[in-house]
């Protein structure tokens, strides 16, 4: 990533910031925009395999935590088919958030809380 390209993304990313003036103020936006940035690209990375890891771990349930996170943690794979070592059985993702506005405020506090 150049610097101007790097540059780019940081601008877009405050100019977000400035849209959520509404709860909060300026000096809380770092503690809101850099888990949200986080949250984003574990969404974006993990897309590629998301209902598979779903439709997996609907067949787990009531398993070993441990059995759980390995067979999933295996099925979440990158571009290349490379296992990413981690995975969100969560339902929810960004789409599915920009659609429930009601329910927003709860699913994000607690995928921040997750963290």
């Amino acid at each position: 990533m150049t610097d101007a390209n790097f540059q780019q993304l940081a601008n877009f990313i405050w100019s977000v910031a400035d849209l959520l003036r509404g709860p909060y103020r300026p000096p809380q936006y770092e503690r809101v925009m850099l888990p949200l940035t986080v949250l984003r690209r574990f969404d974006a990375v993990l897309a590629l395999t998301k209902e598979a890891v779903l439709a997996r771990y609907e067949g787990l349930k009531g398993k070993d935590a441990a059995l759980i996170d390995r067979v999933l943690n295996e099925l979440a794979k990158d571009e290349d088919g490379r296992p990413l070592g981690f995975h969100n059985h969560s339902a929810l993702d960004f789409q599915k958030l920009k659609g429930d506005v009601a329910g927003l405020r709860q699913a994000i506090n607690g995928a921040l809380a997750r963290l």
